[in-house]
């Protein structure tokens, strides 16, 4: 992915799609700072980042906190000496359609993806050859009755990526998105439902042509593409990563 050297920051990087993307960077020889709320999983993330023999940086971080977010940036810059990739991972999951919900919609998936990449901007700038790269779901691609505030986040996300490619082309600065499906990984929400035998993780489980839910990995794989110089003349664009979820299940 000729990513050797890049300085990347993901947010919201310990565990699942997040923890994939930045051991995914690291695999590929760049280094990485990684932020999140839980100090046990962030520790263990960088420790495994660092044990591929590149820069390891990682601070918590409330990424419902604009002053945290102001404040983790700059140090992760500092660490890296500079940066080049920003990826907008992290989420706060709203699904109930309530103040709670849309609360944590609202704060986590969309203001701390403006808030992050607003002080990633200058120093993607210097980059020469900046990315942004922002997950968003395919939850924006199609109404739900369980996760209103998700998916109305989530497509705003997909709205706004369009709009940071238009306002920062100029600035040598590509930004593009991927949109998963339901991924599946240790200690989250489908494998729980899975252990549960709750019927909503089989009846996903049937729309999916393969057969099965992803993994991080497969996520992971097209975000370190986008960010790579092989999609240098891709930006604006939404990349379903989903197994064929959308589509169905085969006849």
């Amino acid at each position: 992915m000729q990513l050797s050297g890049k300085r990347v920051v993901v947010m919201g990087g310990s565990r699942g799609i997040g923890r994939a993307i930045a051991l995914g960077f690291a695999q590929e020889g760049a280094a990485v700072a990684i932020c999140a709320r839980g100090a046990g999983a962030l520790e263990a993330t960088r420790a495994e980042i660092a044990a591929l023999g590149v820069t390891a940086f990682a601070a918590p971080c409330d990424l419902a906190e604009a002053a945290q977010i102001a404040r983790f940036i700059p140090e992760a810059a500092a660490a890296l000496d500079g940066l080049d990739v920003l990826v907008n991972n992290a989420s706060g999951f709203g699904s109930t359609d309530d103040e709670a919900g849309w609360s944590a919609a609202f704060h986590i998936d969309m203001m701390a993806t403006v808030r992050a990449s607003q002080a990633a901007l200058p120093f993607l700038e210097r980059s020469g050859a900046g990315a942004i790269v922002n997950v968003s779901s395919i939850s924006a691609l199609r109404a739900s009755a369980r996760s209103a505030p998700y998916g109305a986040m989530k497509a705003a996300i997909d709205h706004y990526t369009g709009s940071q490619a238009k306002m920062y082309a100029a600035r040598g600065i590509r930004v593009n998105a991927v949109a998963p499906g339901s991924i599946e990984f240790p200690g989250g929400m489908w494998e729980k439902r899975r252990l549960e035998g709750a019927p909503l993780y089989e009846e996903i489980r049937r729309q999916i042509p393969s057969g099965r839910l992803g993994e991080p990995e497969a996520v992971a794989d097209v975000v370190l593409f986008l960010a790579s110089r092989r999609a240098r003349w891709v930006t604006g664009q939404s990349v379903v990563v989903d197994g064929g979820q959308l589509i169905g299940p085969g006849s």
